[in-house]
């Protein structure tokens, strides 16, 4: 039977197994099984009984796992090209930051978001493999479609490997203008007025007869990136097997024919009516209410940028589907240390935590009151962000940091100042870390000593990060001819600066600082959990 969803349109469901698509009809309409099945049953009602268990058992119990993929998976760099790198995702991660605060941005725009997943649009023989950043501080699903222009958009993407732009297929259909989904992608703008911004006539807008007008286009603006797009629904295609795809009829998209300093659309994670885990939720509850990433360590080295990371949905318990033993011992879920979400009704679609403190070596740095949560305005709290690379925190915050993290590189550990290398990276503060010499018992590859920082968040959690999560170590080679290379180490927080006035989180928890761990996202229970992880091993573990 057909399936109401939140935006009031028809909503099919179904697996396509050996590309044999196992719909959700209307009773009168039997299932259509490979003929090995349909050989097993003696009437029309078992073969739709059996269907319909199977869809119902395979939906509940299901995890949809999807390989992340870095940014720079499909570059060759050097390190010749680590200043380069540092100074363009530095500019990038205090623009997105800067736009979150609804201030103008005048500086090139680097890469979109890190990390890429990939599924289908369309039905066959039109069905097109779309490419789309994962972005937690995005609540919808949009893609470039052709004709497309890109502003500012030189040098962001490699013909080469960045997708084409979407071909609308025959199977897309455009959303009517008296479509929940229409006033979603509004900010909640009435029907009405979106019919009559689409030009269908009064009388048709007061009898709720305009069908036939299509949403009209919306403009989006998000972290260091906008858009102007119309919504579409079309058939969505998630591989689960070789064999196996889940297949989603009438899943809503944009499709942007101009953007903003982004070439590639984005599969929004945020806690809007439109993301992609609130879509698939109304396929099946459970895909929706639970997701999960873990980015595997990189530190921008070319081999292990190359592995994909883990993206999980529809985790419901620790056993996460089949082979129980070996997934529970992978990941189990009551490892994690979990921080309540701040709500924010100014600003509903990100996720905040709140940040209690900073500890950096054996000295607890408080945070500031508007770090700890969010006032009636809508400001404050620390969001965290899948899009943004690196960390900021409150200009106040951030010095205090800075000056403990400073006392321990200098006066205890005898580290110098480079202070050249931090105007050319946008890091800061930055160190000489080649002199130093292991002390007893300490491995040689991690001779380079560096305070540990730990993370407290709201509800008594605590994350001790990874040092490679806050000190990225790379070879210098000066700035001029003839200069010596030296291995220097940069602490890869930021300064957000102080903006008391302007509205918006007070920090960011950038994908930087997540890396090795895994951070779930628990909508049902309203919290966000982390939990040390060896990524690549937890890939190779559940796929």
């Amino acid at each position: 039977m057909p399936f109401k969803t939140k935006r009031s349109t028809d909503f099919r469901f179904g697996f396509c197994s050996h590309h044999n698509l196992l719909p959700l009809k209307p009773p009168a309409t039997p299932f259509l099984l490979p003929p090995r099945q349909r050989s097993m049953a003696s009437s029309v009602f078992s073969i739709f009984f059996f269907a319909f268990f199977l869809l119902i058992s395979v939906a509940s119990s299901k995890l949809l796992l999807f390989p992340l993929t870095h940014y720079l998976s499909n570059s060759q760099f050097n390190t010749n090209q680590t200043h380069h790198l540092l100074k363009s995702t530095t500019a990038r991660s205090a623009a997105r930051f800067l736009r979150h605060h609804n201030r103008q941005v005048s500086v090139a725009l680097s890469p979109g978001s890190d990390y890429t997943m990939s599924f289908s649009l369309g039905s066959a023989p039109k069905k097109t493999t779309v490419t789309l950043y994962m972005d937690t501080g995005s609540d919808t699903v949009w893609l470039p479609c052709k004709p497309f222009t890109c502003i500012m958009c030189e040098g962001k993407s490699d013909p080469k490997t960045t997708p084409p732009p979407y071909n609308i297929s025959t199977s897309a259909a455009p959303v009517t203008c008296q479509s929940r989904s229409c006033s979603a992608v509004h900010s909640g703008l009435p029907t009405s007025d979106l019919c009559a911004a689409a030009r269908c006539p009064l009388e048709s807008i007061e009898m709720s007869e305009c069908n036939k007008f299509s949403c009209p286009a919306f403009y989006y603006a998000y972290g260091d990136g906008s858009f102007v797009a119309r919504i579409y629904t079309d058939t969505l295609e998630i591989p689960m097997s070789a064999a196996t795809s889940l297949v989603i009829q009438n899943f809503t998209f944009g499709c942007a024919h101009e953007s903003l300093g982004e070439p590639i659309g984005v599969a929004g994670f945020g806690r809007g009516a439109l993301s992609l885990p609130a879509q698939l939720a109304d396929f099946s509850p459970h895909l929706g209410t639970q997701f999960s990433y873990c980015l595997v360590s990189h530190s921008f080295d070319t081999d292990r940028v190359r592995q994909p990371s883990p993206l999980i949905l529809g985790r419901v318990d620790s056993g996460l589907g089949v082979n129980k033993a070996k997934r529970v011992r992978a990941s189990r879920l009551d490892d994690f240390a979990y921080t309540p979400m701040l709500e924010n009704s100014k600003h509903p679609y990100y996720y905040y935590v709140g940040l209690e403190a900073i500890t950096v070596g054996n000295r607890r740095l408080p945070a500031p009151e508007n770090m700890k949560k969010v006032d009636g305005k809508g400001n404050g709290g620390m969001v965290v962000d899948s899009g943004t690379t690196y960390s900021m925190l409150p200009e106040i915050l951030y010095n205090s940091v800075v000056s403990q993290f400073g006392k321990w590189m200098k006066s205890g550990l005898g580290y110098k100042r480079a202070r050249g290398v931090e105007d050319r990276t946008g890091l800061s503060p930055c160190f000489y870390v080649d002199g130093h010499q292991p002390g007893p018992g300490t491995k040689r590859k991690e001779a380079v000593l560096v305070p540990q920082m730990v993370l407290h968040f709201g509800g008594n959690s605590s994350v001790v990060m990874p040092t490679k999560n806050y000190f990225y170590e790379f070879i210098d080679g000066g700035d001029g001819k003839g200069k010596v290379k030296r291995k220097v180490g940069c602490m890869t927080l930021m300064n957000g600066g102080y903006f008391p006035d302007s509205g918006g989180p007070a920090g960011l928890l950038g994908n930087y600082q997540q890396q090795g761990l895994e951070v779930i996202y628990d909508l049902l229970k309203k919290r966000v959990g982390f939990a040390r992880r060896k990524c690549a091993s937890l890939w190779d573990t559940l796929r």
